[in-house]
């Protein structure tokens, strides 16, 4: 599995998160960031929707955020560490 690794040490851009998210989602991260949560990342699974992923404040519980701007604290998919 060495040499697939596609993250990169540099975080990503904020701004350009925020440009793969719909109005909704948009709409609903300032709230969230108000109660600690973060952007950190936006999966791009092919052929589907981007899913923003959040972390809360201490990074120890993480979260999606639907097309609708609701929050899934159950996705059906597991993060790599």
């Amino acid at each position: 599995m060495q040499g697939r690794e596609r993250r990169k040490g540099a975080r990503p851009d904020p701004e350009q998160l925020r440009s793969l998210l719909t109005p909704e989602q948009q709409a609903a991260l300032p709230l969230l960031e108000q109660f600690g949560w973060q952007l950190r990342f936006v999966r791009r699974p092919l052929f589907q929707d981007p899913v923003p992923i959040l972390f809360s404040r201490d990074g120890s519980r993480w979260v999606s955020l639907e097309p609708d701007g609701s929050v899934n604290e159950s996705p059906s998919f597991r993060l790599r560490d």
